[in-house]
């Protein structure tokens, strides 16, 4: 490190002190203050995640298909529309509900195989939600708020001289 940078930093961060955000997928830390692009990221996000779900769609369209040339019965491919659409619906309910609480680790590593199933609910859950908010951002916020309050409590009780407070007389 130069002299120059040592002057400029002093040893002391740049970044305030207190609870840092936790950066949001496609957003960072933008989310807080809406600065650095985030209308056009959402839009970008919202259009991402649509036309990935258009394409999830026109793959699954060519698997049945398949599956109706192979001519394997009509059970079969009733079975693999019924399966992948209450696993999307499973799935977009899982991912919506994941943007207003915290999901438990647990239950979201036994659900791993039906969201894998189900993505097209979870892409448009995505999308739905990415039209009012970056995807989990109210929750982020509420957290956000929530640990800063704490901290500016915490902080403001600190303050002052201890030397110089005055004893109470009993």
């Amino acid at each position: 490190m130069s002299a120059a940078e040592n002057q400029t930093t002093n040893g002391t961060p740049d970044t305030p002190a207190g609870p840092r955000p936790e950066p949001l997928r496609f957003f960072g830390t933008t989310w807080v203050d809406h600065s650095g692009g985030y209308t056009g990221r959402r839009i970008g996000v919202a259009v991402g995640s649509l036309a990935a779900a258009a394409a999830a769609c026109f793959v699954l369209r060519i698997a049945y298909d398949g599956l109706r040339i192979a001519d394997i019965g009509s059970f079969v491919s009733l079975l693999m529309v019924v399966m992948f659409a209450i696993c999307s619906a499973l799935a977009f309910r899982h991912t919506w509900s994941g943007y207003t609480i915290r999901p438990d680790p647990d239950r979201q590593a036994s659900l791993r195989g039906l969201l894998s199933i189900g993505f097209i609910g979870s892409l448009l859950a995505y999308f739905f939600r990415s039209l009012t908010e970056a995807p989990g951002e109210k929750l982020h916020r509420a957290e956000y708020e929530k640990a800063r309050a704490e901290y500016d409590k915490r902080v403001t009780r600190r303050s002052g001289n201890p030397s110089r407070k005055r004893r109470r007389n009993s």
